[in-house]
């Protein structure tokens, strides 16, 4: 059977404009101070007061804006999550700065990928307080740590988080320099980005950026 151009050139433009909807970085430059920003809607895993998300001053972040959770809960196995709205491919790298602010429980913040719901993602974050970056799958509401490295992450300072994510493969680095990798297969669909903290963790982040594996 003959493929049909026309049809070809309409799944192309199809692609490419879903494609702009997820991919590149969003920052808050434009967002109101001690709003939600636009792109993103709050989510929880685990019991606690609901996370307080908001867009703050920071002189150091993109536009000289960055989005916060501010909520001091310190109820144990809660996960205040700030989801991105649009949908995002299995593969692909995700990146930003956080920036660890206060907590006497945790001050960690970081990236899920793959979230189906709030129950259920993948994750990689980094804690001020512990002194490590940890990558975890979450299944049910469950965390397991999948993999893990012990290094200096200071509070009140940013630092690049990033995982590349293809296939059965995790890549996390962390200030530009890759920590380790893992395997898991336990969710294989696209789902959805969002950022993460923890407890009472106040942590800042800067400019989300999303982009496509080949």
């Amino acid at each position: 059977m003959r493929s049909n151009p026309v049809l070809a050139l309409l799944t192309l433009l199809t692609y490419l404009s879903s494609t702009a909807v997820w991919a590149g970085a969003v920052s808050y430059a434009d967002a109101p101070l001690g709003t939600v920003p636009a792109e993103f809607e709050t989510g929880q895993t685990g019991p606690g007061e609901p996370g307080r998300w908001e867009v703050v001053s920071d002189a150091e972040a993109a536009g000289g804006r960055a989005v916060a959770q501010s909520s001091q809960d310190r109820t144990d196995g809660r996960f205040p999550l700030l989801i991105r709205r649009a949908a995002a491919p299995a593969d692909l790298a995700v990146w930003t700065r956080i920036k660890p602010m206060a907590g006497e429980v945790d001050q960690a913040g970081g990236l899920a990928v793959r979230l189906l719901d709030p129950n259920n993602y993948y994750l990689v974050r980094a804690n001020a307080l512990e002194g490590n970056v940890r990558f975890y799958k979450v299944i049910g509401g469950r965390r397991e740590q999948l993999a893990s490295a012990d290094l200096p992450v200071q509070a009140g300072t940013w630092h690049m988080l990033r995982l590349e994510v293809r296939g059965d493969r995790f890549t996390v680095s962390f200030d530009g320099r890759e920590l380790f990798a893992a395997t898991d297969a336990a969710i294989t669909a696209p789902g959805k980005v969002a950022l993460w903290t923890k407890a009472d963790s106040v942590t800042r982040f800067d400019a989300l950026n999303v982009e496509p594996l080949p």
